[in-house]
């Protein structure tokens, strides 16, 4: 049909018309059909997944006809493998159906990392070391050397290993630090008559500690050394006690078992 155009009448008619059919198709696009091609009037609110297992956390989404994909995964110690830890967006929150659900699960297996160079060392300076590595302070064990609270060693499952090495991220590390005094063998000083501070002042300059003191009644003047042990020349390890027996009055400690002092 050919519509007449030979007035001013008939264009602006014309002209109406094909506006009016350009707004029907604008509103019809951006209220009708684009609402309902994305679900515009439809959501739903994102699960609680973290905790759960990845199979439980796909049936759950699947039910709320939802979709995911694991965009990470973390290694946690004690937690089981593809465990959800944490979703985006998260739980709880209002999405379209269909939406896309973002997941982090743990790994199976811990990644490795080398042991850093924790080697002489403080313990508070190696234990710092250690937690900026993901590894952790499994105690520590006094070894003979003269390097005092020095970390000269590590173990990790009970054995020696090597600055450098890679272990896995989140073990234990044990330190092995010096004692302060080493395997140094001396002479045990004769500390016998002499006056009981007096005998304090040498243990201390020889690098020995003075161990169990036990009074006893005497002929000798009260504070007098009456008896030690070990016995004078015996051979004892640098920094070891020496029990001592003095005379007079006062409170006993028990003395150390002889057999323990090297």
């Amino acid at each position: 049909m050919k519509l007449s155009t030979d007035s001013k009448t008939d264009i602006v008619t014309h002209t109406a018309i094909v506006l009016s059919c350009f707004l029907i198709l604008f509103f019809a696009f951006f209220f009708l059909y684009l609402p309902w091609v994305t679900n515009h009037n439809k959501i739903i609110k994102v699960p609680n997944l973290k905790g759960l297992s990845l199979n439980q956390a796909e049936s759950a989404l699947d039910a709320a006809d939802l979709n995911y994909e694991i965009s990470d995964s973390t290694f946690m110690t004690g937690v089981q493998g593809n465990t959800i830890l944490s979703n985006f967006p998260k739980s709880g929150q209002n999405v379209k159906i269909g939406r896309k659900i973002y997941l982090t699960i743990a790994s199976y297996s811990a990644p490795m990392v080398k042991l850093p160079n924790i080697i002489g060392r403080s313990i508070s300076s190696a234990k710092n070391q250690l937690l900026s590595k993901g590894l952790v302070f499994g105690g520590e064990e006094k070894i003979a050397a003269l390097e005092e609270n020095t970390v000269l060693k590590v173990k990790v499952n009970g054995q020696e290993v090597e600055v450098g090495k890679d272990i896995p991220k989140g073990s234990s590390v044990v330190l092995l630090v010096g004692d302060g005094y080493g395997n140094q063998m001396i002479d045990a000083p004769s500390i016998s008559g002499l006056p009981f501070d007096e005998a304090e002042v040498l243990l201390s300059g020889l690098g020995l500690r003075l161990g169990s003191v036990i009074y006893e009644t005497s002929d000798q003047a009260e504070g007098t050394v009456i008896k030690q042990n070990p016995s004078s020349g015996s051979k004892i390890k640098n920094g070891s006690p020496i029990n001592v027996w003095v005379s007079g009055q006062g409170t006993a400690a028990p003395v150390e078992n002889e057999n323990n002092i090297n």
